[in-house]
């Protein structure tokens, strides 16, 4: 099930956009491989739990988020991963684990890592482990309004 909201937003934005279908892919980097591109532009959004309040991270798929990072860039607070169970419901028109980085849709504040920031275009999750939405950073950032921060890291 696609996200509508997502759909919607980018319809009524009048965003040009391209949906891909693939074969089911649970881990960004699959993604990136059953797609044929780098995981570096693949939009990989990351629960965090801040202070106790729900915030979204968007790192490359191809990186891995620096919690200690994270809890200097957040102030000091209490910063952890969040739990499946904490963000569920949030999201109630996508899949499990499929959910795109527009964290603003659904009331989260949303962070971009500025490694994916550089990056011309992105892919992502549109809510479900076998599409993806193809958009330009410029629409991207236009829409979300990110933050932008320095988290991520390459992968071991």
């Amino acid at each position: 099930m696609p996200a509508k909201r997502l759909h919607t937003l980018l319809d009524e934005q009048g965003i040009d956009y391209e949906v891909q279908e693939h074969p089911h892919a649970v881990s960004a980097q699959r993604l990136a491989a059953t797609e044929g591109i780098s995981g570096h532009i693949v939009a990989k959004p990351v629960m965090l739990s801040i202070g106790g309040e729900l915030a979204m991270v968007v790192i490359p798929g191809s990186e891995l988020l620096d919690l200690e990072r994270a809890r200097e860039v957040f102030g000091g607070n209490e910063v952890r991963l969040a739990e499946e169970a904490e963000f569920s419901e949030v999201f109630d028109d996508c899949e499990l684990g499929a959910e795109p980085p527009f964290g603003h849709l659904y009331g989260l504040p949303t962070f971009l890592d500025e490694d994916l920031r550089s990056q011309p275009r992105i892919v992502c999750r549109d809510g479900t482990h076998t599409q993806t939405v193809t958009i330009a950073m410029t629409d991207y950032l236009l829409l979300v309004k990110p933050e932008i921060v320095d988290l991520a890291h390459g992968a071991a």
